[in-house]
């Protein structure tokens, strides 16, 4: 985890603080970067996750949104298969 303060200088107590404050509001992610922003009373927190949510293509074919083949018979198969793939010119 990536660390950054900026202002006035804090303890390393209440830096962990912070830390705990963010993960108990998010106890399923893991922090990838907490910014702290320290002006007097007040301090601007931001933060980022580590993306480790797997993420799964949905893709729409032959009528259907799916992720994978692999529940589609030979017949939807040999449709995907067939059917005409356009490219993207940029």
């Amino acid at each position: 985890m990536k660390i950054n303060t900026s202002g006035e200088a804090i303890s390393q107590e209440e830096i962990q603080e912070y830390i705990n404050y963010v993960q108990e509001k998010n106890p399923d992610k893991k922090i990838a970067e907490l910014n702290l922003k320290i002006n007097g009373d007040y301090v601007d927190l931001s933060y980022t996750f580590e993306n480790d949510v797997p993420f799964e293509r949905i893709r729409r074919i032959t009528g259907y949104l799916v992720g994978t083949l692999d529940r589609f018979n030979d017949g939807k198969r040999a449709e995907e298969r067939d059917r005409v793939k356009h490219d993207v010119i940029i």
